[in-house]
């Protein structure tokens, strides 16, 4: 295999001014690089920076932008399109940059660009102290707060973008900048929902919450009566409290037959929150529950399976509801009952509460409110993909009629023009105008934008996770010459 001029010009120029190491273009550094968590994704970039510091990240930008090489961030790799990895493109590898300062006074931590989800619980944990997180630990916290981030605290502390208190990050001139309310403030809103398609993000600042008691666990309910516990459980995630989240899962259980599993957090005074936990478990007759006062790492460890590294396959649609009413009930039944691998399921993620208090105009995410997203995921063990891309696509489908606008950004295909074109609700025109003003030549790409009046959609960022779209079932996503932080699949 040749390797192009450009490859060999910014390898040359990287290897000047960077560490002995730093830049991989074969070997176990590189292809760790490339084993990410959706195993469909078999992308081979022409070269793999392994950045240390904000300056590292800076020489790759202006590297991959001078020798005109599609751009890319990996950190946690959990990104289902595989947008962190470019087709004989650049890739800073950011899984050096994990560290996670935090000052408990000022209930604020710093954490690093490649941190996950599990480095900063970890870091917390000692101090009593809670941040905003998806549901898996080893998720990317840049790439999951840019986009939105669902999670066990969201219904009391809002998503994780709302938790955001500043960012620093490199622009694709070069520039450094320090984003937050005062300084450059309308690119911190655009950040905030917009995600990762105006800079490399280095380093975020984010806000702690101290855990008044977190009683946690699972629910899990036999197939046959699923229908009758999600209309029983439809009044009470609507009426629910701040401090009650309810995540639902329709899943296939060890024996593998279908089952309705529910994921309980009650976060503030236990004594309260039994009463709830208590009508959660008499919905019907369950086949197990654990339930329990534990601790917000124990909680993330709940789904520390969902987040293993393996070579399975993984495609995914999302849907947003406002409520479990008799026809989404109906189409999620009927979507789980026609899976066509006993690895997929779909997730429902409660959005109410201080999430749905905030006002729209404050960030770029688009939906303010009260609703469940409904995460559509098959997965299987290498074979004909088609059939699981179709059972995906099915379910969406289903759930169209009953669905709001748009679709989640994190999770949102290149192809899926609707639900793009209404997934910012009314920042469409203000999140294109920040990125006109940001990054014009479109140097980053981290999640679907939607195009603007005078352009249509063009090429796949990553041509050969489109290839494997169709080989393995893997989504496609977004449209320009570069893609930035994306490692947000879990919402």
């Amino acid at each position: 295999m040749t390797t192009a001029p450009e490859t060999i010009a910014a390898a040359q120029e990287l290897n000047a001014q960077l560490a002995p190491g730093t830049v991989a273009v074969s070997g176990p550094a590189y292809e760790a690089t490339r084993r990410i968590w959706n195993a469909a994704a078999r992308t081979r970039p022409a070269l793999v920076v392994h950045a240390h510091s904000r300056e590292d990240v800076r020489a790759t930008v202006v590297a991959a932008r001078r020798h005109g090489l599609p751009f890319s961030v990996r950190a946690g790799g959990h990104d289902i399109p595989g947008r962190s990895l470019r087709q004989d493109g650049l890739v800073t590898d950011l899984t050096h940059m994990r560290q996670v300062a935090v000052d408990p006074t000022a209930r604020v931590a710093t954490v690093g660009g490649g941190a996950t989800a599990a480095d900063l619980v970890r870091a917390l944990a000692p101090h009593g102290l809670a941040a905003v997180t998806g549901t898996v630990g080893s998720v990317g916290m840049t790439g999951l707060t840019l986009g939105g981030g669902y999670g066990p605290l969201t219904g009391r502390y809002g998503l994780a973008l709302d938790n955001l208190l500043g960012a620093d990050l490199v622009l694709a001139d070069g520039r450094v900048v320090t984003v937050d309310n005062e300084h450059e403030p309308e690119l911190f809103w655009a950040l905030r929902g917009g995600g990762g398609n105006f800079g490399v993000v280095t380093s975020m600042r984010v806000r702690l919450h101290t855990l008044r008691g977190l009683l946690a666990g699972r629910i899990v309910y036999p197939w046959p009566h699923a229908g009758t516990v999600l209309a029983r459980l439809a009044p009470i995630l609507a009426a629910a409290p701040d401090s009650l989240s309810v995540h639902t899962g329709l899943l296939t259980g060890t024996d593998g037959a279908p089952v309705l599993v529910l994921t309980v957090a009650w976060n503030g005074d236990p004594a309260a929150g039994e009463a709830h936990i208590d009508r959660l478990q008499r919905l019907g007759t369950p086949i197990l529950t654990q339930m329990g006062l534990t601790s917000a790492e124990e909680l993330l460890n709940l789904n520390a399976a969902q987040g293993e590294v393996t070579e399975r396959h993984y495609t995914a649609r999302t849907r947003s509801v406002a409520a479990l009413t008799p026809d989404v009930i109906g189409a999620l039944l009927e979507g789980i009952g026609s899976a066509t691998s006993p690895l997929s399921g779909i997730l429902l993620h409660h959005f109410h509460g201080a999430a749905a208090r905030v006002a729209v105009e404050s960030t770029a995410f688009g939906t303010r409110r009260q609703h469940l997203m409904a995460e559509i995921v098959a997965a299987w063990e290498p074979s004909d993909a088609h059939l699981h891309q179709a059972w995906a696509d099915s379910v969406a489908d289903m759930l169209a009629a009953n669905a709001l606008p748009g679709g989640y950004p994190n999770m949102l295909g290149v192809r899926q023009h609707a639900e793009i074109a209404d997934a910012y609700g009314p920042h469409t025109a203000r999140l294109l105008a920040a990125k006109a003003r940001f990054d014009p030549d479109g140097n980053f790409t981290a999640t679907p934008l939607p195009p603007s009046p005078a352009t249509e959609f063009g090429p796949e960022a990553n041509p050969d996770v489109h290839r494997n779209a169709v080989a393995h079932g893997s989504p496609t996503h977004d449209k320009t010459k570069a893609a930035s932080t994306a490692d947000g699949r879990e919402s």
